[in-house]
């Protein structure tokens, strides 16, 4: 069973994690806000950056033969033919338009053919329910993703069954996937995204991967431009459900070439592999239900399996973003330098613009507390695009509103108060309800020196 883990790139005072209480606001309550209008993204531009066909045929069949857990997947499966989608339970205002525009993308972008239908059966059901309904199945789950069902209910009956067991299916022809109702918007949009391409596609996550939701670091909450390509390739018409991995290994060349004629280059050097024990150190760091001393432990465990194996890409960078984390509350200045630890080695991985926007909001966080505007406006503002075109709100917001007290440092008063402004409709779908916006304000307002005590 896949799922979106509750794994998020924590940022400063938690400032970049959507979270609610008690269920997001209503339609009256949003009319009756006191804030900006919410602002929301139109359909996803996406670049296409040459990627290399053998690195392709290598990732596409170590994400659909295989699961999380490690376990050997027999054979491919997929949907055949046209595929119908309903919206059920009560999602929350915003998930209808998030989803005809990825089914939109999906269409163009994958060429799979999937329409959306009002009826009461369809091959895919997405029910809306709540985070604690959600929970109470799989505690650290904020969404998944189960074959053979069609609603919550039905999968409590059939969890333990084979029917539920994806290392038994042969083909693809009814799912159901779970989002929470009572989430921010962005992210009950980002589950949608990743269940969604699951549901279609791979069942596997894997870390060495930048530029793809099908990695638990969770930086990525769009469908990017290698994951389109991936679908694309799995609806290619030289495969079919029931295919093993030696079968689509000889078809995978051929199709790739077809698909991404960019990337006709030259093998390069095999990534090793990501160990288990690596995965579960990160995991434990910065997934819930771990004492401090344990998350700092397993967060060093990350770092020093990174180091010993020589790693030099995204991984390596994300288990000292991971030690930066758990360090940040006990020990600022070593959180600091593992912070730029990460950031140099992201700057060595290509495709790892959105993930040094994360860490930059870190870096220039710290240079607001030590009252320098100037340096934290120089970290921050290469990457305010870059979370915008990556459709991140809550990142984007949390960029805005860190620029903003850096503006307020240099004595831009009325230039902080409109890039503070701009960044409130977006906090409103990147965090959700108004006192979760307020909170964030407030979080980020206090790192500045020059602001009165709360």
């Amino acid at each position: 069973m896949k799922r979106r883990l509750i794994l998020p790139l924590i940022m400063v005072l938690n400032a970049c994690v959507p979270v609610t209480q008690g269920g997001t606001a209503s339609r009256a309550v949003i009319a009756d806000s006191t804030l900006p209008p919410m602002k929301t993204f139109g359909r996803a531009q996406i670049s296409r950056p040459a990627i290399a066909n053998a690195e392709l045929v290598r990732d596409f069949l170590d994400l659909s033969f295989q699961m999380e857990s490690g376990r050997e997947l027999p054979v491919l499966t997929r949907f055949e033919g046209p595929i119908t989608l309903r919206l059920t339970g009560a999602p929350p205002p915003t998930l209808a338009a998030d989803l005809g525009a990825l089914l939109g993308r999906l269409r163009d972008e994958a060429g799979i053919e999937i329409t959306s239908v009002a009826e009461t059966e369809a091959n895919i059901t997405i029910q809306a329910v709540s985070r604690a309904e959600i929970r109470r199945i799989l505690p650290q789950a904020a969404c998944f993703v189960a074959p053979n069902v069609g609603s919550l209910s039905e999968f409590r009956k059939a969890r333990r069954s084979p029917r539920t067991n994806w290392a038994l299916l042969e083909t693809r022809t009814r799912l159901a996937i779970f989002v929470p109702k009572d989430a921010s918007p962005q992210e009950a949009r980002d589950c949608l995204h990743e269940e969604l391409a699951q549901a279609l596609g791979p069942l596997n996550d894997l870390y060495r991967l930048p530029n793809s939701v099908f990695n638990d670091d969770n930086v990525h909450t769009v469908l990017t431009n290698f994951d389109m390509l991936i679908l694309r390739a799995t609806y290619d018409p030289a495969l079919r459900s029931g295919m093993t991995r030696a079968q689509v290994l000889r078809r995978l060349p051929a199709i790739f070439a077809r698909l991404n004629p960019a990337g006709q280059t030259g093998p390069r050097p095999r990534p090793t592999a990501t160990p288990q024990e690596w995965s579960k150190a990160i995991q434990t760091a910065l997934g819930p239900g771990a004492g401090s001393a344990a998350r700092r432990a397993a967060a060093a465990k990350a770092v020093s399996i990174a180091t010993r194996l020589g790693w030099q890409d995204n991984r390596r960078a994300f288990a000292h973003y991971a030690m930066g984390r758990v360090l940040q509350g006990s020990d600022p200045i070593a959180a600091q330098r593992q912070y730029i630890a990460a950031d140099r080695f992201y700057a060595r991985s290509p495709g790892t613009k959105l993930h040094r926007a994360y860490v930059a909001s870190q870096l220039a966080a710290y240079e607001i507390v030590k009252g320098d505007g100037p340096r934290a406006l120089r970290l921050i503002d290469p990457h305010i695009d870059i979370a915008r075109r990556s459709q991140n709100a809550a990142l984007l917001a949390t960029l805005q509103l860190l620029r903003a007290e850096a503006l307020s440092l240099e004595g831009r008063v009325e230039e902080a108060r409109s890039v503070r402004l701009d960044s409130l409709g977006w906090a409103r779908y990147g965090f959700g309800a108004d006192w979760a916006v307020r909170a964030k304000q407030r979080e980020i307002s206090a790192l500045n020196p020059g602001n009165p005590p709360a």
